[in-house]
């Protein structure tokens, strides 16, 4: 974060994670879920989304988000409207507009007056990072950022650190994403979530390969579909454990109760044992074998 926002001539001392669930006042509201949302330690808001797949409308996407962060700052009562800082900054695995196809990687967008080319109010920012424009190879990093850059894109495909990210923050960054540190559980998602991916993006490649204009809305359907698919995969897991919970627990208790029903057997045996009468009718009176009488 402070590498992104050096350009703001912002140092980030301390990052509060918030609930990244926004209770908003209506239904839709209540349905806005960010990848991040925090606050550093002046009360400024920092709102984080990954995408992975193109959204036809991620600028106003943005513009939306950034009104939660502005309206949670409203004061009852006496106030003069003097707000905090506010950020909202996209991760793109796409360019946000094809048609004008640049090699920018990092755009930071503010109000501005059009006529004078000033900046008209300086604490809504909108940072977006289209990560396909940003080709260095581990080689050409140069700076702190090319290295973040570098890791955002490549991460997945790293199976070690590469010499030039050998440092401190690095190393623990590795650590904690290490897909060989995740829970089963976290483990099955993240493949799950890849799976998703691979097959969006094979489907969204070969309609540009074929050169179909709308594709994205034409692959909506698709997505819908698959999505609907992973929802109901999930749903099936989840059920299949409960079931095998069920199972063993069921299983648990009909062990207790063969282990007691035998204590019970053997209690029975000694106590014909006792009264001196002759292993055959002990054995068809327990159901206790021959040997397992003889050594009570």
């Amino acid at each position: 974060m402070n590498e992104l926002l050096a350009v703001e001539n912002q140092k980030i001392k301390e990052l509060t994670y918030k609930k990244n669930e926004h209770l908003g006042q209506t239904g839709i509201d209540r349905n806005v879920v960010f990848d991040l949302f925090c606050e550093n330690e002046k009360g400024e808001k920092f709102t984080v989304e990954l995408q992975k797949a193109k959204q036809s409308y991620f600028k106003d996407r943005m513009l939306y988000y950034s009104s939660f962060s502005i309206q949670e700052q409203g004061v009852k009562g006496e106030w003069d409207y003097q707000l905090k800082a506010v950020y909202v900054i996209g991760i793109l695995d796409y360019i946000i507009d094809e048609k004008r196809r640049n090699d920018i990687v990092v755009s930071h967008n503010k109000l501005m007056d059009i006529d004078r080319h000033e900046i008209f109010y300086d604490k809504l920012t909108f940072i977006t990072l289209q990560m396909p424009n940003f080709n260095k190879s581990v080689e050409e990093l140069e700076t702190n950022f090319d290295k973040w850059l570098y890791v955002i894109k490549n991460l997945a495909y790293l199976d070690r650190i590469p010499e030039k990210l050998q440092t401190k923050i690095f190393e623990k960054l590795f650590s904690v994403a290490s897909y060989s540190a995740m829970s089963k559980e976290e483990r099955e998602a993240y493949e799950e979530s890849l799976k998703y991916y691979n097959d969006l993006k094979n489907s969204l490649d070969t309609a540009y390969a074929e050169g179909k204009e709308e594709a994205y809305e034409k692959l909506m359907p698709i997505i819908k579909q698959k999505d609907k698919a992973l929802q109901q995969e999930r749903k099936e897991k989840e059920q299949a454990k409960q079931r095998e919970k069920e199972a063993k627990r069921k299983a648990e208790q009909e062990r207790k109760e063969k282990e007691l029903a035998k204590t019970k057997l053997i209690e029975t045996a000694k106590f014909l044992k006792n009264l001196n009468i002759d292993i055959e009718t002990i054995i068809a009176k327990t159901g206790l074998t021959r040997d397992e009488i003889e050594k009570l």
